[in-house]
């Protein structure tokens, strides 16, 4: 049956309910068949998120991982198993996962210090590749993908999904699309949520694996503030420390040395003005945006906590005083796409990731944009260590970058 102009949701086609219709008398329901197979590298926390949003998204099917650790890959089998009655293939080696012949894509989900290493491996196949944030844990390495990235065939997309959560896609939307509050001078940003959770050998806990808390985490804001901001950064001011959270953490005879806390200050090209505003030991989970212009305030807000009543709240405001209507907004996707992971974003990144390689244009972060997140991150980090502020250009000569 071909398809008509009818209201359709994948979470239909997805639904136990619908299992006693034989798919020739499916419509509504019908399920899609799947025309790309990617391989995930790396099948922790996130790696699982992207193997569940694949069958959900439809358009692919996740064909093998490639894990070292055997408790990742029972998981993996297991989150599979709950899509696909298809076997799912595990690899020995990154060479293998990464060059089989099968396999249209590579979703690589490894921890940050790897990102360069397999993305090397993973480049040389020419498949596509959806590389997870950050880019990399260091400018330099960042760099290095870049390059890679400039002549490469295949997608090259970085996972800097937070682009996709509702609450982010109105505020672009209404402050860059629509022009709501007129030419933007201030940026601020803020979260608030409870400590980097457990992985396999703790590496998000220190700075050498992670990259340090502003790379690992706040690229996601750094990204967001350099698309409202429109152009380069040039300066960069931070404060910060480890006032909380794993200050008696131990690992293998070493202790734990990551932020919990920071203000940063990013100074743009065209005068205007960023700040974030970070606290990793608040018992919630609370973001908020406020991008002022010449012509308004927009405020994006979105909290998740424990009180009663307490699911996650989301609404985008625009103030624009007696000039035009000024409105909240109400956001959000449908339920099974916000519980997906991320609040949909990582949904909708795979969406896009289809897109691109379908030659559709797509708002997904490129190499380049990853890389400008990590330099702001590392920059505010370097501004941490030395108590001043830092420039961008010198920061760039010194690592020999040139952007």
């Amino acid at each position: 049956m071909n398809p008509g102009k009818e209201l359709r949701t994948r979470d239909l086609s997805h639904s136990t309910r619908f299992d006693y219709i034989p798919e020739t008398d499916r419509y509504l329901a019908i399920k899609e068949k799947p025309q790309y197979k990617f391989n995930v590298i790396g099948a922790g926390m996130v790696g699982q998120e992207h193997i569940s949003v694949t069958h959900l998204e439809g358009r692919g099917t996740i064909y093998g991982i490639y894990d070292p650790n055997a408790g990742s890959i029972d998981a993996a089998r297991d989150i599979h198993a709950q899509w696909s009655d298809d076997p799912l293939h595990i690899y020995e080696s990154l060479e293998a996962a990464c060059n089989d012949p099968e396999v249209d894509g590579l979703i690589i989900c490894t921890p940050n210090y790897t990102h360069l290493d397999v993305v090397k491996v993973a480049a040389k196949s020419g498949k596509h590749i959806l590389l997870e944030k950050p880019i990399a844990t260091t400018v330099e390495d960042a760099y290095e993908i870049t390059k890679i990235a400039e002549s490469y065939s295949g997608v090259l997309q970085v996972g800097l999904q937070y682009r996709y959560k509702s609450i982010y896609v109105e505020a672009i939307h209404e402050a860059l699309e629509r022009d709501a509050v007129g030419d933007i001078k201030l940026i601020s940003m803020q979260e608030h949520r409870i400590p980097f959770l457990d992985k396999v050998n703790q590496w998000n806990k220190f700075a050498k694996f992670s990259g340090d808390t502003l790379v690992e985490k706040c690229c996601h804001y750094f990204d967001l503030m350099n698309l409202f901001a429109q152009t380069r950064p040039t300066r960069v001011f931070a404060s910060g420390s480890m006032a909380v959270n794993f200050t008696q953490f131990e690992y293998e005879g070493e202790k734990s040395d990551i932020l919990d806390n920071a203000f940063v200050v990013v100074d743009y090209e065209n005068g205007s003005r960023a700040s974030l505003s970070l606290c990793m030991f608040s018992p919630m989970f609370y973001e908020d945006l406020v991008v002022c212009g010449d012509a308004g305030r927009l405020h994006a807000r979105e909290q998740s906590d424990f009180l009663i009543g307490g699911d996650l709240q989301s609404y985008v405001e625009i103030m624009t005083g007696e000039d035009k209507p000024s409105r909240r907004i109400q956001t959000g996707y449908p339920s099974w796409i916000e519980n997906s992971g991320h609040n949909g974003a990582t949904y909708y990144e795979h969406v896009y990731f289809i897109d691109n390689i379908e030659g559709k244009t797509t708002s997904t972060a490129s190499a380049v944009e990853g890389l400008w997140s990590v330099i702001v991150a590392a920059a505010g980090q370097e501004s941490i260590r030395q108590g001043q502020a830092v420039d961008i250009n010198t920061y760039l000569n010194e690592h020999n970058i040139a952007i």
